[in-house]
């Protein structure tokens, strides 16, 4: 599949997989800011057109325990319309160790989704779990 991607930044690196197999494809920061709640803006100085049907999903590299952070909104999603900067946006850490501009800081996939068409009904179909919830499949 070709997604187009344009380069707002002139330091933007395109995302590719690091290694083949892999699922998600390496964001670089160009670029970080910081709000006035103490949270890194990374910018990655890339915009893309995800293809309708599609979701762009923004997860964190498995190397953030190196730095403490955590991704504010836990999944980034990237709807097919927007054609702004792809940001992530990380809590500040408890020792401080924050990425730079240059590092990897998170992971682009690119998925199909089905459009979905709720029915409303009056009961629903059983199941062997039912109704359990939090930790009732055991520990």
């Amino acid at each position: 599949m070709k997604v187009k991607i344009k380069k707002l930044h002139t330091e933007a690196v395109i995302p590719q997989y690091a290694k083949p197999g892999d699922a998600g494809m390496d964001l670089t920061a160009v670029h970080v800011s910081t709000d006035q709640y103490g949270c890194f803006t990374y910018h990655t100085g890339l915009a893309v057109e995800i293809p309708p049907w599609h979701v762009g999903l923004l997860f964190p590299r498995s190397s953030i325990y190196k730095t403490g952070q955590r991704l504010t909104n836990c999944v980034g999603v990237i709807d097919s319309g927007y054609r702004g900067e792809i940001m992530m946006k990380f809590s500040l850490s408890a020792n401080r160790n924050e990425y730079q501009i240059g590092d990897r800081i998170g992971q682009l996939i690119i998925l199909p989704y089905p459009q979905i068409k709720f029915e409303e009904v009056d009961s629903l179909d059983s199941s062997e779990r039912g109704e359990g919830g939090y930790g009732s499949t055991g520990k």
